[in-house]
Formats: structure tokens, C-alpha cells, sequence
């Protein structure tokens, strides 16, 4: 399936729309690659960054609908818009054999555990009063800090205390960045709002404020039709409350050369699943960038902008916007040709108000990221670390950063679980009892959607950056993790990381997936993830982990049957496996706990297309 042209494809969520609907789906690819030296400030310029108002939680246009929908609304004629992206290499690569890692046991209970059931595509769906489409994977964020609890998912967002209380009812993502409803059912012809998508959020102890990040795609709104503006919107709390007043920023990702954009092949553009991370001075956003209306893979964008600016212009104490730094990665050259460099996942630190991050302030202040180099998805036994240095210049009218050549780091081998789903256990499904109903005949027991190997959340504590992936096992149906510990060493000016520790988790005769690692202040580690065997539905998993290996796997929510979603169906143009994850979320308070959140089957209230929820748990490792 891939020699030396790669056929590489992400699917991404998709929605639910009528017949009258354009695009419902975005199935965007990656192809990994590496990097050579760096020459001083090419490929990077400024952007123009946009204040576009405030807005808070719970208000407006998103209070809960009824959730109970008629066969005419929820099963359409769904348009799939799939993009792929080919990739031609010169010479071949060996195929890496895909590692089969010893199974960690799964155990009950763990003392000092809790957690509560989060948001579910019930809520997501039943936002703005039932305005919403129906939306797979849930794609979960997650941030915690300063006696809150803030989660967003696909396509709606709650505010908790830490006792799991809530504190501001599901709004729709449509409603809080103050967008029309995604699709205004009760309008006919139907009207459609952006398409809003691919969530990500953090709490910055030093400057006491939350930050959000969402990918907008502009649409025709008699249609639904994308236009061709995309951009990322950022959120900033006016304060330390999330419940209050955010401030509501964006900047353009079309990169078609409007706006004072770069003129990148094949725009106008999307900037695919914006990654977000943060340094001391800094907040850094990650794109996967793809042309919106043609074939193509332009590699990663990078965005910096300055955290105590954006903070101060949320609040209006600053006059000035901050400017967005920009840099194309993807024009950098890889170790191996043909390739593109792709997902550079930013990192995070854990930090409190006494001591606010373990950042790296050296070199006028240093970001940290790593990436997979499975370029060609035939697996691979190299990471890349790089290193983002002056910093501080992001608080100045023209930042001037350097990114260092990546260091390619010779680690254990693993390899994207692309050409097959994970299995799990049958048993009642609703949605296809229904369909088979309706079509007269049977509908296939789904798998689940591992994606790929590319790297997911990186943590950065006491100068250790940790990180996992996706991979195979050798044995199709199963997927495992693969998790790195990288040294963030310098020589003299000079970046020299290492491995110091790696190791995988995995279940035996069942699947791991979607890894997020949460590390305290203390460099205690928390792993969690979907984890699924034979007689195990879809459920949310942790464990302990350290730069030698893994302990035993803790089940934190049990799935009480089957993933039975709309994607995986033929009817929906599904081929079987359905969206799943994207990606979990884990980060430690500044008390030490470690908080996670994740995909799983819970029991309750459903809607007729989906029946997945969400689970935030909290663990002291």
C-alpha cells in the first residue's frame, strides 16, 4: 500500500448535514519528515493579529436543547469532502517492523482517584438548542487551574469546579466565539455559521489566565460551502475565572497572500488541528497546513505570540496588539527527501502561582517541540527535538526567534496504525439496528480509528520533554503507545537533546490509543487513553509512568458497550471504522495532581448518531 509514493490520509471529524449541505467532513493527511540546518530568520514574517470582541460562558444563543431529532433531520445524504495528500519519494526506505510490546496488566481501583463524566456528543449536539450537527471524534481539550476545571470538545465547552460541580452550562464553540449557530434548523432554506473545529486549551499560572484555540473555516451560509478563510481563534480570559469575561482574538491561516498573509502553494489554506503550547514568554501554535480546494501538503506553520501582551490586551490595559510571529517549517528540508515536516507538537510545563512554569528562560528564552519522522508510513525508529530560542522578543513590535535545526533523536521503533481499525466487542447498537432496519441489511460491527503516529501532547518538566504516539503492534486490530523521554541538553549555543528514556504500554489481546501525558512539578508522570480488548468496551485508561516504563493500566471510566457512531457507517460514507479521539488531554494542577480526559462509551441519554462521551478524572501519581 505504501512504497515509494505515500497515499497518507487523516480522517477528520465529520458532521452531519442535509442534502442541501455542502462538505461535512475534512479527512486531512499527514506526512511526516525531518529537518537540516536552519538559516537565520527564512521563512518567517509577521501577521496581523485581530481583536474581535468578548464574550463569556453560558450566555447568548447556547443554552441546551431537547435532543431527541426525527429521521428527516439526522439521517441525510451527507456530502464527504476527503483530502489526501501524496507525497513522492526519491530512493526507497525499509519498512520498520512494528514493534510487539510485553502487555501491561489491567487492575482495578487506584487509591486517591476521582473523576466525573464530562461532555458527550449528547451535549454537543443539544447546544444552542439543538443548532448543532452531529459531530465525531470529540477531539477533547482540557485545562485546569486555579480552582477550575475547563473542558472543550467538538463543538462545546463547560467550566467545573474540581469536585466536578458545574459552573457554566455546555455552550456551543458556534455561540461562545461569537459565531451564528452552525446550521439554524428552524430557518428554512436552512443557514449555516462557520464550521468550527479541533479545540485546544491551556491555564498559564504566571500571567493567571485561560487560553483557547479553535480553527474556524468560513462558510456560504445559504450553503454551507466553505469559502476559503480560515483561521484560528484564540480566547483569553479577562481574569482567572473562567466562568467571566474572555477576550476573543484571531488570526488568518488562508495564507493566499490577503491580509498580509504568506502566499503558500495551492491557498487559500486550512490550518489543520492547531497544536497549543507555552513557554514563559510565549503562547505557540502548531498548524498542519493543507490547501482547502486542491490536492496538496504544504508542512507545518508555526505562530508565537506573547502571553503578558495578549493578557493585557484581553483585560484593555495594553493598547497595542500583539503581532503574530510566523514561520513556514514545511519549506525546511527533512533528513529524508521527499518528505515534509509535519505536527510539531509545542510543549507545556506545569507550574502554580508561586512558581509558575519550568520553563526554559536560556537563549532569551526557549520553546521545546518534538514530531515523529515516520515520513513514508512504513514506521521508523527517529524522533525529532527542536528548539525555539529568544523567546522574549515576542513582547517587542518585531520578534525576532530562531528555530533551531532539529536534532534527529535514534529511538525505539514504531509505526502508524493506518491500514486497519482497532477492534472491540460487539454488542447493542441502536444506530445500526436502525439502518439495517431501513436498508434491509445487516450493518457491520465498527472498529475504531487509531489514525496515525504522529506525536501527541509534549509536557516539559525539570528539562524533560515527554510524549507519546500511536503505533502498531504487528497484529492488526490492536494498537499500542510508544512514549519518549527527551533531555533538553544545549552545547554552549549549540542544541544537543537525548533520549533518556522510552518504553511502550499496551494490552494484551486489546488496543491502547490516543495518548496524553500529564507531569507534575515533581517530573511524576500520568499516562492516559482509550483502552479497549475483548471483552472491554471503549473506556478511558491511565497509568504511571517514568522514563523506564509503564505500571499497570487503571480503568478510570468503563464503557458500558459498542462505539455505534454515524461515521464508521457505508451509509454515511464510513468504511467501517469510525472516528475516534484525535487526541486525549492530561495536565497536572499546582497541587501535584495530575487531571486527564478522554473518549469513551458511557451509559445514559444518546442521540440517534452518536453515543460517545467524555470522562475528566484526576490522580495524584
Amino acid at each position: 500500500m505504501f512504497l515509494s509514493l505515500r497515499l497518507a490520509r487523516r480522517p477528520r471529524q465529520t458532521r452531519a448535514l442535509t442534502a442541501a449541505a455542502a462538505s461535512a467532513v475534512l479527512l486531512a493527511a499527514l506526512v511526516p519528515v525531518a529537518a537540516a540546518a536552519r538559516p537565520a530568520s527564512s521563512h518567517t514574517q509577521t501577521i496581523q493579529l485581530q481583536r474581535v470582541g468578548t464574550t463569556r460562558i453560558g450566555v447568548g444563543h447556547s443554552t441546551q436543547g431537547v435532543g431527541t431529532y426525527s429521521a428527516s433531520t439526522e439521517i441525510p445524504n451527507t456530502d464527504v469532502l476527503e483530502r489526501t495528500v501524496k507525497s513522492a519519494a526519491s530512493g526507497s526506505t525499509a519498512t520498520v517492523t512494528a514493534p510487539s510490546p510485553a502487555s501491561n496488566p489491567i487492575v482495578s481501583g487506584n487509591a486517591g482517584f476521582s473523576g466525573f463524566n464530562g461532555l458527550s456528543h449528547y451535549d454537543s449536539r443539544n447546544a444552542s438548542s439543538g443548532n448543532q450537527f452531529s459531530l465525531e471524534p470529540p477531539d477533547q481539550g482540557l485545562c485546569v487551574g486555579n480552582g477550575y476545571v475547563v473542558e472543550t470538545i467538538n463543538d462545546v465547552m463547560a467550566v467545573y469546579d474540581t469536585s466536578g460541580n458545574v459552573l457554566a452550562v455546555p455552550t456551543a464553540l458556534n455561540a461562545f466565539y461569537d459565531y451564528p449557530y452552525a446550521i439554524d434548523r428552524a430557518d428554512s432554506p436552512l443557514v449555516f455559521g462557520p464550521f468550527v473545529t479541533d479545540p485546544k486549551c491551556l491555564y498559564d499560572a504566571a500571567t493567571n489566565r485561560f487560553f483557547m484555540t479553535v480553527l474556524t473555516l468560513d462558510t456560504n451560509s445559504a450553503t454551507g460551502a466553505f469559502t476559503g478563510s480560515t483561521h484560528v481563534d484564540l480566547a483569553v480570559s479577562q481574569s482567572g475565572d473562567p466562568t467571566a469575561a474572555w477576550t476573543i482574538f484571531s488570526f488568518s491561516t488562508t495564507n493566499d497572500g490577503t491580509n498580509g498573509t504568506p502566499s503558500d502553494q495551492g491557498c487559500p489554506c486550512l490550518g489543520d488541528q492547531p497544536l497549543l503550547g507555552a513557554d514563559a514568554n510565549g503562547i505557540f501554535v502548531s498548524t498542519n497546513e493543507f490547501p482547502l480546494f486542491a490536492p496538496g501538503f504544504n508542512g507545518t506553520q508555526l505562530y508565537g505570540i506573547s502571553k503578558s501582551l495578549l493578557a493585557g490586551a484581553a483585560t484593555g490595559t495594553t493598547g497595542t496588539l500583539p503581532v503574530v510571529w510566523y514561520d513556514n517549517v514545511g519549506l525546511l528540508a527533512t533528513p529524508d527527501t521527499g518528505g515534509m515536516w509535519y505536527s510539531l507538537q509545542p510543549a507545556t510545563s506545569p507550574g502554580d502561582a508561586t512558581s509558575p512554569g519550568q520553563w526554559d528562560t536560556s537563549h532569551g528564552g526557549t520553546e521545546y517541540f518534538l514530531s515523529a519522522l515516520d515520513f513514508f508510513a512504513q514506521g521508523d525508529h527517529r524522533i525529532a527535538a527542536w528548539a525555539l530560542t529568544n523567546t522574549s522578543s515576542l513582547n517587542t513590535a518585531k520578534p525576532d526567534l530562531m528555530l533551531h535545526a532539529p536534532a534527529e533523536l535514534s529511538s525505539e521503533a514504531y509505526v502508524g496504525p493506518l491500514s486497519f481499525g482497532v477492534n472491540q466487542p460487539g454488542g447493542p447498537r441502536p444506530l445500526a439496528t436502525y439502518l439495517a432496519t431501513g436498508h434491509g441489511a445487516p450493518v457491520q460491527l465498527e472498529q475504531l480509528n487509531a489514525n496515525d503516529d504522529r506525536m501527541n501532547q509534549v509536557v516539559l518538566a525539570n528539562g524533560q520533554l515527554w510524549a507519546g504516539l500511536n503505533t502498531g503492534t504487528g497484529n492488526p486490530g490492536h494498537s499500542a503507545i510508544a512514549y519518549f523521554v527527551v533531555h533538553t541538553a544545549w552545547n554552549g549555543s549549540a542544541f544537543a537533546p537525548s533520549i533518556t528514556g522510552q518504553s511502550y504500554v499496551a494490552v494484551n489481546g486489546g488496543s491502547v490509543l490516543f495518548p496524553s501525558i500529564g507531569v507534575n512539578a515533581d517530573g511524576k508522570a500520568t499516562m492516559a487513553f482509550t483502552v479497549v480488548g475483548q471483552s472491554l468496551y471503549p473506556s478511558v485508561g491511565y497509568a504511571n509512568v517514568t522514563s523506564s516504563g509503564a505500571g499497570a493500566i487503571h480503568v478510570a471510566a468503563l464503557g458500558v458497550g459498542p462505539e455505534d457512531g454515524f461515521t464508521g457507517y457505508p451509509v454515511y460514507g464510513g468504511n467501517g471504522i469510525a472516528r475516534w479521539g484525535d487526541y486525549s488531554a492530561a495536565v497536572a494542577d499546582g497541587d501535584g495532581n495530575v487531571w486527564f480526559a478522554g473518549e469513551y462509551i458511557p451509559g445514559g441519554t444518546r442521540t440517534l448518531l452518536a453515543n460517545w462521551g467524555t470522562f475528566v478524572g484526576r490522580v495524584t501519581p
